[in-house]
């Protein structure tokens, strides 16, 4: 009696997990989708998103199947309507992966007379421990003063054309205009300015990104602010000047962003007895041709075109309506993401059954830190377009397609059963975007 008492738990384990307890007959011909799986089989049931930003008010409710209930206290619906995979969220969800979106609507504005900056670092978003953002304009002529930082920065235009100005460690400088879609970088501590030209009406706007979660805008090194903190007499002997009113009109603050006459449009550099710097900080990105995929489109700038980037590459990346970046992840480089247009859904993969799904609209900066798996779902009408900056010289992702296509059949089809069909349909070049599925809407 007590001998079938010991076996009466194994039986009921038996009865759920099947082949766990069961020997396999190895001189079976059926194929490993037939065999008895070592654990259940994971769900089928669809995970969609359930509503969007533009869904009434009336529709948000943290109801996924037959789990959840109603919110009886204050609700914030706007943000319901913008992150659904948070308020219900998809049955794969598990455990706890960090909040891995920050709206830049959240960030402090820093209102200055000729334009205004937002930042993005730890403080608010405390997972981008490697990269940090910036999004900041400029009036027509108003000036980013003179400056230099401890870090590299790295810019994508939004909008408007900027004159950037530099001089490196060799004394040799250089001038651009940089126009929407393009790029600049200055390497650490080179000084720089930033302007706005009269090319356009607006003004300019753009995205900056430095490798250093911990950066702050506020912290950058400033020509008014080091002159402002220096006795008068020292800095006439610095330039070897002796009229004591040369210098008598330095800003007793630091300027920052202020007005100024607007700069004529490709203006030449300053004559330069030591030439010009070799290795252009700027790159026209929005020049590039784009890589044409099932689903989109992709181009890619990391130091091998853009020379002197040696802290931050970026891939811009295009989703058609019901497509996809394909589910990857990035080796060794951590992603910042910055979403242009159209609306994304994330789901982060960390390891360990830990999962978490995020929803992105215009104006959000996702991050996902090096080796997490992914995708970038497009859940919109229109075309996703967004940035993946990487802190790194050079652009890097595993497609899982690829890494199931260039495995042995046999190896594959014995972890996830899957029949020789399916085994014949994975792709061997990465498909980096693919499109929705046949039939689908």
């Amino acid at each position: 009696m007590r001998s079938i008492q010991r076996l009466l738990p194994l039986v009921t384990l038996s009865l759920v997990y099947g082949a766990a307890l069961v020997p396999r007959d190895t001189t079976s011909s059926s194929s490993a989708a037939d065999s008895i799986p070592t654990v259940p089989y994971a769900s089928t049931t669809s995970n969609s998103v359930l509503w969007g930003p533009d869904s009434p008010d009336s529709v948000p409710n943290p109801y996924r199947g037959k789990t959840g209930a109603s919110i009886l206290g204050p609700d914030n619906i706007p943000i319901d309507l913008e992150n659904p995979d948070l308020l219900a969220p998809p049955s794969t969800d598990n455990g706890d992966v960090a909040n891995s979106k920050w709206p830049f609507s959240m960030s402090h504005m820093r209102l200055q007379t000729g334009g205004w900056a937002r930042q993005q670092n730890v403080e608010m978003f405390p997972i981008a421990t490697s990269m940090a953002g910036v999004d900041m304009r400029l009036e027509p002529g108003a000036i980013r003063e003179l400056h230099w930082h401890s870090t590299a920065e790295w810019a994508y235009v939004l909008k408007g054309t900027t004159q950037v100005t530099s001089v490196d460690q060799d004394g040799r400088n250089f001038i651009a205009t940089v126009r929407p879609g393009d790029l600049w970088y200055f390497p650490p501590g080179i000084p720089h300015s930033l302007q706005a030209t009269n090319e356009s009406a607006e003004g300019s706007e753009f995205l900056l990104v430095f490798p250093d979660g911990a950066f702050s805008d506020d912290g950058t090194f400033l020509l008014t602010d080091w002159l402002a903190h220096v006795p008068a007499e020292v800095i006439r002997k610095n330039f070897g000047i002796t009229n004591p009113k040369a210098f008598s009109r330095i800003p007793s603050k630091q300027l920052y962003i202020f007005p100024s006459t607007p700069p004529a449009d490709d203006a030449d550099d300053v004559s330069d007895p030591q030439g010009t710097i070799p290795q252009p900080f700027f790159f026209p990105f929005s020049q590039m041709a784009p890589t044409q995929l099932e689903g989109g489109s992709v181009k890619i700038a990391d130091s091998t075109v853009f020379n002197v980037a040696k802290k931050i590459a970026v891939a811009e990346v295009e989703v058609e309506a019901g497509g996809m970046r394909e589910m990857h992840w990035h080796p060794t480089q951590d992603e910042w993401t910055f979403v242009l247009e159209g609306e994304a859904r994330i789901t982060v993969f960390a390891a360990n059954s830990n999962a978490r799904t995020f929803n992105f609209q215009a104006g959000d900066i996702g991050f996902i830190p090096a080796s997490y798996g992914h995708y970038v779902e497009n859940t919109g009408n229109g075309t996703l377009k967004y940035l993946e900056v990487f802190n790194s010289d050079r652009f890097q992702d595993v497609s899982l397609n690829q890494w199931l296509a260039l495995t042995p059949p046999a190896l594959v089809q014995a972890h996830l059963g899957l029949d020789d069909e399916t085994i014949s349909l994975l792709k061997k070049v990465k498909p980096t975007v693919v499109g929705p599925l046949p039939g689908s809407k």
